[in-house]
């Protein structure tokens, strides 16, 4: 739903031809404090730049847009010193983290007006800093307009001259294209994206990226005794899907296998959420967005690594034919469930993915999901959980989130939790009669559907996934493209041995 565009020039921050400049502002202890890129403009204005920004009562601290004209003293009308907070004097390597959100930050907020040619003068030195400079610029463009008929129509040009910089800014564009899917789809209403048409639009996405892809209906599941997404989605009039989609690169030596909850609404089923909460549910499918855009990414950087993707797709509702409280069904594999809470459905339609995943082989095993609301009470709305059952293995993923630039916390899954899930009628129940320690919980019920001997992580992204208030650096209201960076570094880690 963008169509903002990104391209790389030498050319000199003063010469740079477009509507505006955006330059880089740390926040120091006595005022603004330019960063590298900068020097050119402050030049241009015979060295007046920060007593100009101290006047109009621009800090540097992150986020912050501030606005000049030029005077015609430079290529553009209007200079914008974005803040990338407490950052020195920028002679060391800078937070990519700051960098994307500044970038982001002054996009968004020079979009919003009529500025459609924008220049980057951030710091972009190398690669690592143009990567995060571009990525926030362009993630900071996205505008979903399916139902506004609204365009971000953004010509970006990011000055970096650096050894380097054109990789990086290339590879910013293959995250921002995956990362953009991904809100496109969390945006979508779910009376558009269901499972049979998320299905063709990973279909669409396979076409183009070159991916092997094979689809389930209805009918293969319930042949192939996928309990989990026929149960699930036996209440809809719109039924289950599972997707498998696959990267497969002539020189790799390991697989990675990525699993995504896919339910394109949630109503809780006969455990029927409460009006309010139902109101962000189209956003539940958000896992197995991530999983089918971090394929497709990882295929365009040609990682030399076999990657394949699980798309769990289910919508949850209720009717004369739902699943009820009560109910046991039939995982793949053969394990039974006690159906106790319909509302926690995803990770049954897990436990088939997580489960067939087996005839994979994989090296290493990841599932996403927006799975539970205990992880918004324990974490917050911008930080993901990761448990597993190898801590090195989960380690690894936090600190491929965390150097890809997204939050994770890694957490546990205590053993003394797991009897709550015992089952009189079943293997096993969906759900303990204790509330409490509720993303750990659904951790060990997946941890019961991972194949024997097979590292495997779990991302419960139910806060990142889809932010309610206000836009803030480059994360626009709504869907939010949440774990796809995560995902992609882990598979770039596998590739590399060192996950």
């Amino acid at each position: 739903m963008t169509t903002t565009t990104l391209r790389t020039s030498q050319d000199s921050p003063r010469d740079a031809q477009a509507d505006a400049i955006i330059i880089g502002v740390a926040q120091g202890p006595d005022g603004p404090v330019l960063m590298p890129g900068a020097e050119d403009i402050d030049a241009a204005l015979g060295g007046s730049l920060v007593a100009t920004l101290t006047t109009l009562g621009a800090t540097g601290k992150a986020e912050e847009v501030t606005r000049i004209a030029s005077g015609g003293r430079t290529g553009a009308p209007l200079i914008a010193a974005a803040g990338v907070g407490a950052a020195g004097d920028g002679s060391a390597p800078l937070d990519g983290e700051a960098l994307r959100r500044a970038a982001g930050a002054a996009v968004r907020t020079l979009a919003a007006g009529p500025v459609r040619q924008i220049a980057l003068a951030l710091p972009a030195r190398d690669a690592a800093e143009a990567e995060a400079v571009a990525l926030g610029a362009l993630l900071g463009g996205y505008v979903f307009g399916r139902y506004t008929g609204k365009r971000a129509e953004t010509e970006l040009t990011l000055l970096a001259g650096g050894d380097g910089t054109t990789a990086g800014a290339a590879r910013a564009q293959t995250l921002a294209r995956a990362m953009s899917l991904v809100r496109d789809l969390v945006n979508t209403s779910a009376s558009d994206l269901y499972p049979e048409t998320f299905a063709a639009e990973a279909e669409r996405v396979a076409g183009g990226a070159g991916l092997d892809i094979e689809v389930l209906d209805e009918k293969a599941l319930a042949e192939g005794g996928y309990g989990g997404l026929t149960g699930v989605g036996q209440g809809s009039v719109h039924p289950p899907r599972l997707v498998r989609v696959a990267y497969t690169h002539p020189g790799a030596a390991r697989t990675v296998v990525l699993v995504g909850k896919g339910i394109t609404f949630d109503s809780g089923g006969l455990s029927l959420k409460p009006p309010k909460s139902m109101e962000a549910m189209k956003s539940d499918m958000s896992g197995a967005a991530a999983v089918l855009a971090a394929v497709a990414a990882v295929a365009e950087l040609g990682a030399a690594v076999n990657v394949v993707g699980y798309l769990a797709l289910a919508e949850n509702m209720p009717s004369g034919t739902a699943q009820r409280p009560s109910d046991v069904i039939t995982i793949y594999g053969g394990r039974t469930v006690e159906v106790l809470n319909t509302d926690a459905e995803g990770r049954l339609v897990l436990a088939d993915g997580l489960a067939r995943s087996g005839a994979d082989s994989p090296d290493l095993l990841v599932d996403v999901a927006t799975l539970t609301g205990a992880q918004l009470v324990a974490l917050g709305p911008r930080i993901m959980g990761v448990m597993g059952n190898d801590d090195a293995a989960r380690d690894g993923v936090v600190d491929a989130a965390r150097r890809a630039g997204e939050a994770a916390w890694p957490m546990p899954l205590p053993e003394e939790l797991r009897k709550g899930l015992d089952s009189s009628v079943a293997d096993l129940a969906n759900v303990t009669p204790d509330r409490n320690g509720g993303m750990l919980v659904g951790g060990l019920f997946l941890r019961e559907f991972v194949p024997d001997g097979v590292r495997w992580a779990h991302l419960d992204i139910a806060g990142p996934a889809f932010h309610e208030g206000e836009p803030y650096g480059y994360t626009a209201k709504g869907g939010t493209g949440a774990a796809v960076r995560c995902l992609v570094q882990v598979a770039l880690d596998v590739a590399d041995g060192r996950l």
